[in-house]
């Protein structure tokens, strides 16, 4: 009955609709003109209640710093594991040394364990292999044996599991400002394209372990515990620390990942080891292992297998690849006078690569070439000893970051310029978020969208005649104004089905900081990116840090850009409409078709061969205005008007942008 009298509504306001005289109807064709014409205006940036009373604990601030107050936690590790091969296993302990550098004492910890997205029954957004997560077999507080219940009371020390989380009470409180102890024996079985494609094994010669060992949550001054479950799309959140790693592996295995390997003579074979000495000062690639080095490339041991030593100073996370059967190519790259005694400090460079992968011949070039340029670009030297890049074709396509390794595919049927952007833009990543340490499961966009913009710059430097700035814009402009299009500011895992998430969380924040540069200019928008990554580096920024940061550097407030690209799917569209030279004045008539106000940047070219350049400022859509007519002195007839020649803005129809006499 519902639907038959929905029906008959419809069809009754068709009727009236069909029988409305013409003066009604001309004058409702009015008043939907005069609607459309109207422009939603941007309001000011609401800050969230959680992040204004950091500001006034003193721990943030509305300049985009640090407050005094800023405090951020660190967890040290100390892990001892294992690989078995043949039985796709990992054994392991893990010490944790918590530092409780917040003003509360801490009775409790979470712990993330984003392995136990393959554990059966739990929840995620995508169908994965059910290989059984962790296998927890002991966790102790402080010396004293835990047991793990289902319901958890304060005060009585236990653990409890749900999900990728786990909570610990602890048997003693961490004091602000003191450290405690957790240590967690536990093993896992290894998926074979786990976490969603960013770890697993291929063949019978290529391991890479990620999320394989319990970590401590993040809580921070602006959100306190961060427990969202890692439910397979939207990646991490962590706190910086130090870690002392050893892995056991079978001989003739290659391990190879975050921090410094410390035990290279015992490890490599004699031969091996003095080629890895030489990479180390070579400016140029050095072969370390080939193909005839294979089954010699470590040292052999009565017991089969070789224990592997790494040390890791302010990572927020540790990961390991294993190959068997790789060639090695390493040398080393200029990154800046980090110790600023003068001197050029250098960062060694790994590619790992197999023979199924020939275009891989020029990876560790790729890597060199990205960590060198960006480390100037950031005005922050890359600050590790190593980068390395190791091919994982069959475990993942594209490329996946962390702390000094990335994994990546052939990219055989790709091209060689496509893998030089990959490798740029993963190791873009070491900048953010390994040292800028944002929040990827809340806001992608933050690492990605700035990940995406460091790749351009990076791939411009080294194939100069790519540069072109609305190629950028491609991939937003696709989808851009359409209902497939997500608000940048969305929470990455509450996206809308499609490629809303892909979009809001690369192309466009990449688009938007290419906008940025040409609203604010080369040089300043330059000092704010410095600015942003020299105050945040080894914290917590949230975006409202980032815009803050901006307004302080530029010294004027930008709400309208944020809220018109960050927060709403508003589309640019200035369009010439009309161009008109009498008695030496030219008058120029700009429309604004779209909802988002910029400034408009003119470039006229007059009959005589005379060109002049005006920015139309954008207080004149701040107005409300849709269309607005400028004057300029005009000896000679106007023959040519540009909008945004230089390209820098994500015009959506750039048809209209030009007019020609």
């Amino acid at each position: 009955m519902k639907v038959l009298l929905k029906v008959l509504l419809v069809a009754l306001v068709y009727l009236s609709a069909c029988t409305t005289t013409r003066e009604t109807s001309q004058f409702e064709s009015e008043k939907v003109q005069e609607f459309i014409v109207e422009r939603p205006l941007p309001y000011p940036i609401d800050l969230p209640p959680q992040f204004i009373n950091a500001v006034n604990k003193g721990t943030r601030t509305l300049t985009g710093e640090p407050g005094e107050n800023y405090w951020v936690q660190r967890a040290d590790y100390m892990i001892d594991a294992e690989i078995i091969p043949e039985d796709t296993l990992v054994t392991g302990s893990v010490q944790i040394t918590y530092h409780n550098n917040s003003p509360n004492d801490l009775g409790f910890l979470f712990l993330e364990l984003a392995q136990n997205l393959h554990a059966k029954g739990v929840v995620r957004n995508e169908e994965v292999e059910v290989t059984g997560g962790f296998n927890i077999h002991t966790v102790t507080s402080n010396g004293d044996t835990l047991t793990q219940r289902s319901r958890l009371s304060p005060g009585e020390p236990a653990y409890g599991i749900e999900g990728t989380t786990m909570l610990i009470v602890l048997n003693e409180p961490i004091p602000s400002m003191e450290t405690g102890t957790v240590s967690i024996h536990y093993s896992f079985k290894i998926p074979k394209r786990g976490a969603s494609a960013r770890m697993g094994y291929n063949k019978d010669n290529l391991y890479h372990l990620a999320y394989w060992y319990p970590r401590v949550s993040v809580l921070d001054d602006v959100n306190g515990w961060f427990t969202d479950n890692f439910t397979g799309n939207a990646e991490f959140y962590h706190d910086h620390g130090n870690y002392q790693v050893t892995f056991t592996a079978p001989e003739q295995w290659i391990v190879m990942g975050t921090g410094e390997l410390t035990n290279a003579n015992e490890t490599l074979s004699e031969l091996i080891y003095d080629r890895y000495i030489n990479a180390g000062t070579s400016d140029t690639p050095v072969k370390i292992v080939t193909k005839n080095d294979f089954g010699n490339v470590t040292h052999q041991t009565e017991t089969g297998t070789i224990t592997w030593n790494f040390t890791a100073e302010n990572v927020r996370d540790v990961a390991y690849s294993f190959v068997r059967e790789s060639n090695w190519d390493g040398m080393r790259t200029p990154v800046g006078d980090i110790d600023n005694d003068g001197k050029t400090d250098y960062s060694r460079i790994n590619a790992f690569w197999r023979e199924t992968a020939p275009l891989w011949n020029k990876s560790a070039e790729y890597a060199a070439h990205s960590i060198s340029y960006l480390s100037e670009y950031t005005g922050f030297s890359y600050p590790w000893p190593h980068m390395t890049t190791v091919e994982a074709d069959g475990i993942i396509g594209g490329g996946m970051e962390f702390p000094m390794i990335t994994i990546i595919g052939s990219y055989n049927n790709a091209g060689a310029r496509a893998l030089y952007d990959v490798t740029a833009h993963e190791l873009a990543h070491m900048w953010i978020p390994m040292i800028v340490s944002t929040n990827e499961r809340r806001h992608a966009w933050m690492d990605e969208g700035s990940t995406t913009f460091h790749e351009a710059q990076a791939r411009w430097d080294y194939f100069p005649g790519s540069y072109n700035l609305t190629q950028e814009f491609n991939g937003y402009l696709r989808i851009a104004g359409s209902p497939a299009e997500g608000e940048i500011m969305r929470w990455s895992d509450y996206h809308y089905p499609g490629p809303a998430y892909g979009v809001a969380s690369y192309p466009k924040p990449g688009s938007v900081l290419i906008a940025l540069e040409g609203l604010l200019g080369k040089e300043t928008f330059h000092k704010a990116w410095q600015t942003y990554i020299d105050r945040w580096a080894y914290k917590h920024p949230t975006p409202y840090d980032m815009f803050n940061t901006f307004e302080d550097v530029y010294g004027e407030d930008l709400d309208w850009f944020w809220r018109s690209w960050y927060f709403e799917t508003w589309t640019l569209d200035q369009s010439v409409s009309d161009v008109k030279t009498i008695d030496g004045i030219g008058e120029i008539t700009i429309e604004d078709l779209g909802r988002i106000p910029m400034p408009v940047d003119l470039f006229i070219k007059f009959e005589d061969g005379t060109s002049e350049e005006i920015r139309i400022p954008v207080d004149e859509w701040l107005k409300g205005k849709t269309s607005t007519t400028i004057e300029v002195a005009a000896s000679s007839p106007i023959i040519l008007v540009e909008i945004d020649r230089t390209g820098y803005f994500p015009d959506t129809d750039r048809s209209n942008n030009k007019w020609e006499k």
